[in-house]
């Protein structure tokens, strides 16, 4: 179209030849504003779009003027002549413009431009002078006279001056820009719409100001070269009326911006245009579609008493409407009385313009004939409404006799027309005439304020006359009435239209006359039209929401739900229980591939075919009216479910007060999903759809289908469409589907996609999102009974001029909305953990839920230990009603951001992370200036009140620091699309992992949970250990009740039962231990009163799971017994089958004089065999998958451990795997703070830090090499689950005493799987020995061989009594007698170490520490020194383990064995001697006496002898003559055996104890160590009541910082220093109180004790050594110590020692 000037064009004669010879003046003068005529000329399409942005773009000003010069020059004659038009019309803003430029004018007339219809013609009275009044306010001034009404030119004129262009889109207003966060003044027209935009996004009820900002006066100046008009009059013509301003935006707003005005305008309480006239074509039109997004709620008279409300679009509500118009000239300000008359007498507020009000006495110039209208809506007060039912007020402006559509129109629609006059001519009677046929709406309102013309009251009275008027229709206004009467007259009048049931219409209705009377409507568009088709095909067939959602939305129903409940189990393995990992993630992964498919077989749906063909169309605009058509169809389908349900929502945890009952709010919280129906959820579907299809299997056909759709998404986002980032309903992402959509729009904005991201976090109902939108003008859904659940995102573009100082293209704005539901935490914390990772700035409502929530997040960002970038946290504290004391503000937020400093501190100490970590460490925050008092949203009582001021003014503020805050930031640059995708997968993976902080409400109830979970453990372990001991005691006792017990069922059934004894009686202590921790009342402790049953649960299961296990051991030895009694039932059927077999074979033999060969006699034997072991079911022992075992246990000791920690354990297919190679600490297994600071001075340091983290894995698994040993050399013995619990302890132990090396939980999680995976080896080959030892079948066929061999030996007659001699000692004596030698052994090196006389100074502590420590000083290596502190016991163990290898010789342990076999040799002759003279015995009752008359010294076992049958039919004197042979042999071996072992360390490792764990109990005692300095306890048993020590060390030694005042815990124990460390939850306490953490300490309180030079020389020596390894700086050195010598440290030494008292 055509948007050239209207008006009156200048042709020149030669328009090309005029521009080539001014050229270059041309040049010279435009330069001075190239932009000004470039937009111009592109305004009137003088230039096309891509010329205008070519030229535009470039940065020399006389550049772009050269180009635009050249370019109408190379153009037509006529362009050229459109050019000079436009520079003729542009001389004001260039004075300097040649002469020559308008040379022959002539006439032309130019048509007017426009998006509107063109048309011909003036308005009705063009003959006559139109009745435009100067003031809004319609009253005429009277040094004023009435200009002509407007016309398409003055319109065109206006635009141009205001630098307005026809559609005005929504996005290009939202746009942020330097304008956007800038107190840039009004200093000229073109500036007024965007400072009127600006100030209506933000609600301001300010917006309406058109008055350029003067500029500041020059008070030195003595000029007096001014004009005193200036001064009298001012300088009316650049100044224009609002309401100019407001019709010029709507004309050239497009349809979607017209409706953000509108609902703008009428939240603030301004009339807003029903009728907008268009002076270009002289035709108004209906603001039908404008209107649609208004929504308004109010309490009739009607429903008061009942408490009900109206909740309504306004478009579609019927009520009477009641218009005001002015016929001619009227001195009385028609605005200003309706503004009084709808005022509230406590609060007036200006809902129309009038001449009063900033600018409103400018001439109107474009605006006169527009309908505006406004509604009084009740609250339901009495005291407070003005009418008891909703009105709507239309205000004409303008002389009514001009604009006699508009009049038709408010009299047909109207119930009443108030006509405000002050005289009445012929034409002005004629005109009221024509109210005969609805002359009971007409209402006079005539001002008089002298005395009335005769012409006048001569009308009036023919008037009443004729159409039979009322005295209730008239109302005068004169110097007896003033305008406050009026007021009262007039809401006495509207009172009584209104109770009078009037005619009520709906602005719907209107529709209808508008057509008839030739106004146009504006949804009568083409494309509006498509839009509500496409909608209504949809819509019409809702009848019920659940069943609709059912059916036509079925892929985000419960399976969605549970698949993605599925993927975070996937992740966190919760409800894995005792079942085997890799067989729970294969059950896991079938079920969502089941539902994955169950999702696909749904197809697309009809509504979902509709939905997803309307917003495929290639149309934009009808995509645009479609959605939005949808989205008001189904707010209104919403209000009619929902409002009720959300009013009950809001009452309950509204307004931010989180105070209601969670159950109701649970109930309601459904109640409100399962009836909400949005465009969200029809996008959600689509995203369901696409994800459902990337799950199958790659199938062109089906990505073919639905490869469109994420590019039809994108443009909705280009457009300003929120995308759902997070479903609230099923707490998932739909990854692939946000990826998809976000990469295409990373697409189609040409890879320019940098984004800050700006988060608004809060309680569903609480202000949040109308706080986002008044901030940022956006569209986030606030209204129609919905509640915002989830997280929503939109995108706002950023201006040229300001992208340069942001770094970004776009603004990521992210809405997000919480529960406040019963057990809803895990979804809020996931939730705002998400979003606030994502986020460069959120913003938060400073509430108890929020504060709870906000200790959540800190926790679980440090427990993903990986943060892109730290968010900045702006508080809000919304509905501040009164300004609080500046030192009570402060004092608040101080004790806030101490709360936090808490939390994040305990948050560390539980993740044992860096224990000096603030809160500003892990988000920016500054409570002075992060914190916004927000005053409440209305000014008043809704619903007549209009926003607040404060409140849009103080949002406006907020708004600019954060763009100032987003400026200053010192992060990594903004990320582009695809950077921000992949920290969304990452950060999304990290919540899906993260199992243990987003259960709970806040941080102290997780801490209090963790310490609860930590006793617990303890109890648990002693639980499972006592059962163990209990079971292990007795065994012997159980092994020999089930050997000698005929009922071996009522021999199992009497074990359980006591061991159901012994289980219910330690079960019950453990619930003694829980109710002991109640009633303790621990740190937090009644924070977790609601886990209390829980764990009473997990107690009962405990032991019923314990129970399960002793049984099902129990019921294996049983079965072992029956087997093994099967055997020897067996054996005795062998026994009689072979005798009878013999007997009968040699009675053939002697019958026919022949002999059985040996391989005959082998046959029959085998043959016999296989019948017999055929005949028999073995049940052997069930084979165990132990490594299953060991990773479960390993799985839920680390269930509370951080989202990478979980990542770590899943990623592990096989445990079996693991501990294959050495292992390797790295920089990932420490703190990165630590890391840091370390390689900003020397990087020696960190590799130290690895080295000892390395030295520490292979510590502890030498550990537990020996933990294995021990066990092996018990007996064949089956592994038990306390086995993988007691290696977890004694890792946790090592962790926890190696705190100062700053490892971080992933070390941990590495650490035990390389010791879980070396032990489940281990423990798995040890429970395979143990069942092939206990195999029944495989012990029988052992001995197969020997069994026939005897048997032949039988039938050749042959003695066995050297063979069964010999099978005795060797099967049964031997294994014995080396036994008891290794213990005795063992035994005998302690006892030597202690006691012997040579070793006497190694025969106590004292004199051991005294060795130690002068070796150490001899040696002078800060290692072995920092080694000896910080691992006193394992030191100390080594040191006594290297002492017993170099007192001990090979010779004198093999004295000692050989002396030790003799001993137990002499006493097997001895027992065999004496059972050679007893008679009338078998060599079973012989060998079973024997070891009866040994069981003293050691345990024989006969299982492994041969059978019965065959040992009976040996020779008693001669097996016991062969046998004390055979035990002189037998020493023999043994004593060469034990020469030739000749590793003395493998020897004593095999031991059946630990010999340094028995050394070390023996002589060191508790091996406690002082909580401060490190000495170690000095106490003289093992078992004492307190700890002491007589001299401390420095505590620079022991890495604590150390004062040289009072440089020991001697001298700060009487001190007030403080002291803080996990212990006090790193708070500080002082040290004169330690006794509180550690009541077994006795530290004497002697300040005149110091250090002895020992310690004072190793400090100074070492100083900077120990300063290295702790991560600290060197200690501050009293100087008197640094005189001390080595000489005098070994003096210092001996001197301590010796005149100590030896215990």
């Amino acid at each position: 179209m055509d948007n050239r000037i209207a008006g009156v064009a200048l042709k020149t004669a030669d328009p090309l030849a005029v521009l080539r010879k001014q050229k270059a003046t041309l040049i010279a003068v435009l330069i001075t504003d190239p932009s000004h005529v470039l937009q111009h000329a592109h305004s009137k399409e003088l230039i096309p779009d891509r010329t205008y942005f070519k030229i535009k773009e470039k940065e020399d000003p006389s550049e772009k003027i050269v180009d635009l010069v050249d370019y109408i020059i190379s153009s037509s004659s006529d362009k050229a002549q459109e050019f000079l038009d436009l520079l003729s019309s542009l001389r004001r803003d260039y004075p300097n413009l040649p002469v020559e430029l308008e040379s022959s004018p002539s006439p032309i007339p130019d048509s007017p431009g426009g998006n509107a219809r063109v048309q011909t013609g003036s308005p009705k009275k063009d003959s006559e002078e139109s009745s435009q009044s100067a003031g809004s306010g319609d009253a005429v001034p009277q040094n004023q006279t009435r200009k002509a009404t407007p016309t398409g030119e003055g319109l065109q004129e206006l635009l141009l001056q205001l630098g307005l262009e026809r559609n005005l889109t929504l996005s290009a207003v939202l746009e942020i820009g330097t304008e956007s966060v800038t107190e840039e003044p009004i200093r000229s027209l073109t500036d007024l719409p965007r400072g009127f935009l600006k100030t209506l996004m933000m609600m301001s009820v300010k917006a309406r100001s058109t008055r350029r900002r003067a500029p500041k006066l020059d008070v030195k100046s003595s000029s007096s070269s001014f004009n005193i008009d200036d001064i009298i009059g001012g300088n009316r013509g650049d100044l224009i009326n609002p309401l100019d301003l407001i019709t010029a935006l709507f004309l050239c707003a497009n349809s979607f911006l017209q409706q953000e005005l509108m609902s703008k305008m009428s939240l603030c309480q301004f009339a807003v245009p029903l009728l907008l006239p268009d002076c270009s074509t002289n035709q108004c039109t209906l603001m039908l579609w404008a209107m649609r997004d208004i929504v308004k709620k109010w309490r009739p008279h009607s429903l008061a008493e009942t408490g009900g409300f109206v909740e309504e679009n306004i478009v579609r509500t019927a009520m009477p409407m009641i218009s005001f118009v002015r016929l001619g000239d009227c001195s009385l300000s028609k605005s200003q009385i309706l503004n009084q008359v709808l005022s509230n007498p406590q609060q007036h507020h200006d809902f129309f313009i009038h001449r009063d009000m900033e600018c409103g006495d400018v001439a109107r110039r474009i605006s006169d004939g527009i309908v505006e209208i406004s509604w009084y809506l009740p609250c339901g007060k009495n005291s407070l409404d003005i009418f008891p039912e909703a009105v709507s007020i239309a205000n004409l402006r303008g002389d009514v006799s001009s604009f006699p559509t508009q009049l038709c129109f408010l009299k047909q629609s109207s119930c009443a027309v108030f006509v405000f006059f002050s005289n009445l001519g012929e034409e002005e009677y004629k005109l009221l005439a024509s109210f005969a046929t609805v002359k009971d709406r007409l209402f006079l309102v005539f001002n008089s304020q002298g005395k009335p013309q005769q012409e006048t009251l001569k009308h009036m009275d023919k008037l009443k006359s004729e159409l039979q008027l009322e005295k209730r229709q008239f109302l005068v206004k004169n110097r007896q009435i003033d305008d406050g009467q009026l007021t009262k007259n007039l809401r006495s009048a509207m009172k009584i239209i209104a109770q009078q049931r009037p005619h009520k219409i709906t602005i719907e209705g209107m529709s209808g006359m508008a057509e008839e009377l030739k106004i146009a409507v504006d949804e009568e568009s083409p494309e509006c039209q498509v839009g509500k088709k496409l909608a209504e095909e949809i819509t019409a067939k809702i009848d019920n929401v659940l069943q609709f959602k059912k059916k036509q939305l079925p892929l985000q129903g419960e399976d969605w739900k549970k698949l993605s409940e599925l993927e975070k189990e996937q992740c966190r393995l919760r409800k894995a229980g005792d079942q085997p990992i890799e067989e729970y993630q294969r059950q896991l992964q079938r079920e969502k591939e089941e539902l994955q498919e169950k999702q696909n077989k749904h197809g697309i749906t009809e509504a979902m075919s509709c939905f997803i063909s309307a917003i495929s169309r290639p149309n934009k605009l009808e995509r645009s009216f479609f959605l939005k058509w949808m989205r008001l169809k189904l707010d209104d389908i919403a209000r009619e479910n929902l409002s009720d349900l959300r009013d009950q929502y809001k009452e309950q945890c509204g307004a931010g007060q989180v105070t209601g009952d969670k159950k109701k709010n649970t109930k309601l919280d459904q109640l409100i999903s399962n009836s909400s129906l949005g465009v969200e959820n029809f996008m959600r579907e689509i995203g369901q759809i696409y994800e459902a299809a990337c799950s199958l299997p790659d199938d062109p056909e089906s990505h073919q289908q639905f490869k469109t759709l994420p590019s039809i998404v994108a443009d909705l986002l280009l457009d300003g469409f929120p995308l759902e980032l997070v479903d609230g309903d099923a707490s998932n992402i739909p990854v692939r589907w946000v990826t998809d959509v976000l990469n295409e729009f990373h697409r189609k904005v040409q890879h320019k996609s940098r984004v800050l991201v700006v988060t608004v976090l809060g309680v569903q109902s609480t202000g949040k999102t109308t706080l986002l939108n008044t901030m940022f003008g956006v569209q986030f859904a606030v209204s129609s009974g919905r509640c915002m659940r989830g997280a929503f995102m939109l995108l706002i573009q950023v201006k040229e001029n300001l992208k340069e100082e942001l770094n970004c293209d776009f603004i990521l704005l992210i809405d997000a909305g919480l529960k406040f539901l019963e057990n809803s935490y895990e979804h809020n914390n996931e939730l705002a953990t998400l979003v606030t990772g994502l986020s460069d700035i959120v913003i938060m409502e400073n509430s108890t839920e929020i504060e709870d929530i906000l200790q959540i997040m800190v926790h679980a960002f440090l427990r993903m230990e990986k943060m892109e970038k730290k968010p900045t946290l702006h508080f809000v504290h919304q509905d501040a009603r009164a300004v609080l004391p500046r030192d009570r503000n402060t004092s608040e937020r101080k004790k806030t951001l101490l709360q936090m400093n808490e939390t994040t501190q305990a948050a560390a100490m539980m993740e044992n992370i860096n224990l000096n970590i603030k809160f500003s460490d892990v988000m920016e925050y500054n409570a002075d200036s992060n914190n916004w008092y927000i005053p409440g949203l209305w000014n008043g009582s809704p619903p007549m009140a209009p926003v607040n001021t404060g409140y849009s003014e103080t949002v406006y503020r907020f708004k600019k620091t954060l763009i100032q805050v987003l400026t200053s930031k010192e992060q990594k640059p903004p990320a582009p699309i695809p950077e921000f995708l992949e920290w969304l997968g990452s950060l999304w993976k990290a919540v899906k992992y993260e199992n243990f902080s987003f259960r709970f409400r806040n941080i102290r109830v997780a801490e209090a949970y963790s310490n609860l979970c930590v006793e617990y453990d303890k109890w648990e372990w002693d639980f499972q250990k006592h059962m163990y001991n209990w079971l292990g005691n007795d065994e012997t006792r159980i092994t020999q009740i089930i050997r000698h017990s005929q009922n071996l069922d009522a021999c199992f059934s009497n074990i359980k039962a006591n061991a159901s004894k012994e289980l219910r009686s330690q079960e019950e202590k453990m619930l003694e231990k829980l109710t002991e921790y109640y009633v303790k009342g621990g740190r937090h402790v009644k924070l977790v009163e609601s886990y209390r049953a829980a764990f009473e649960n997990r107690i009962k299961t405990l032991g019923t799971k314990i129970e399960n296990s002793l049984t099902n051991q129990c019921m294996t030895e049983v079965h072992f017994q029956k087997a093994i009694k099967q055997v020897h039932d067996i054996n005795g059927k062998y026994k009689a089958a072979l005798e009878e077999r013999v007997s009968q074979l040699l009675q053939d033999c002697r019958e026919i004089n022949e002999d059985l060969s040996d391989e005959q006699l082998t046959n029959k034997f085998e043959k016999m065999w296989e019948g017999a072991v055929s005949a028999l079911k073995f049940r052997g022992v069930e084979k165990r998958d132990v490594v299953s075992n060991v990773f479960n246990q390993l799985m839920k000791q680390l269930e509370r451990h951080r989202g990478a920690a979980r990542m770590a354990l899943n990623e592990v297919s096989d445990l079996t795997k693991c501990g294959v190679t050495q292992f390797n600490s790295t920089e990932k297994h420490f703190e990165p703070a630590w890391i840091n600071k370390q390689k900003r001075f020397f990087n020696m340091f960190v590799m130290s830090s690895k080295q000892e983290a390395n030295q520490m894995a292979q510590s502890l698994l030498e550990q537990f090499k020996q933990f294995i040993s021990v066990q092996n050399g018990k007996k064949p013995i089956d592994y038990h689950d306390t086995y993988a619990t007691k290696l977890l302890e004694m890792i946790d132990l090592k962790l926890k005493a190696s705190q100062m090396l700053k490892t971080n939980a992933q070390f941990e999680v590495d650490l035990k799987l390389h010791i879980c995976g070396f032990a489940a080896r281990e423990f798995q080959q040890m429970h395979e020995d143990y069942m092939e030892n206990k195999d029944p079948w495989m012990q029988l066929e052992k001995f197969r061989p020997q069994y026939c061999s005897d048997f032949i030996d039988l039938y050749h007659e042959k003695d066995l009594s050297l063979n069964k001699a010999e099978e005795f000692t060797e099967r049964c004596l031997k294994p014995g007698v080396r036994k008891y030698v290794r213990k005795s052994l063992g035994m005998f090196i302690a006892g030597e170490t202690v006691n012997s006389v040579r070793s006497v100074k190694y025969s106590n502590r004292s004199f051991f520490q005294h060795d130690i420590l002068k070796q150490l000083l001899v040696e002078n290596n800060c290692k072995n020194y920092v080694a000896y502190i910080r691992n006193y016991k394992d030191f100390v163990k080594s040191k006594m383990f290297d002492f017993v290898l170099l007192r001990f010789s090979k010779n004198v342990v093999s004295d000692f064995e050989a002396k030790n076999l003799e001993t137990i040799t002499d006493k097997i002759q001895a027992a065999v001697e004496k059972e050679k003279q007893e008679e009338n015995k078998t060599t079973t009752t012989f060998i079973q006496n024997v070891c009866v008359g040994l069981s003293q010294d050691f345990v024989i076992s006969i299982d492994d002898l041969g059978l019965k049958l065959f040992l009976d039919k040996a020779d008693t004197n001669k097996f016991g003559e062969y046998l004390q042979k055979f035990v002189n042999d037998m020493k023999a071996s043994l004593c060469v055996e034990f020469s030739k072992e000749s590793d003395l360390k493998e020897k004593l490792n095999s031991l059946p104890f630990s010999l340094q764990d028995e050394l070390f109990g023996i002589m060191f005692g508790c091996g406690k160590q002082c909580p401060f300095c490190g000495v170690p306890c000095e106490a003289g048993l093992k078992y004492h009541r307190e700890h002491h020590a007589l001299v401390h060390r420095p505590l620079a030694l022991s890495g604590n910082k150390m004062d040289p005042d009072k440089p020991t815990c001697t001298s700060l124990v009487k001190s007030e220093r403080t002291f803080q460390n996990s212990d006090t939850d790193w708070k500080t306490h002082p040290y004169k109180d330690y006794r509180r953490f550690y009541p077994d300490w006795n530290i004497a309180s002697e300040p005149s004790i110091e250090p002895s030079d020992y310690w004072k020389y190793v400090l100074v020596t070492f100083n900077k050594e120990f300063a290295n390894e702790y991560g600290e700086n060197p200690a501050d050195i009293p100087a008197e110590w640094k005189d001390v010598t080595q000489e005098q440290a070994m003096k210092s030494l001996n001197e301590v020692f010796n005149s100590k008292y030896i215990t």
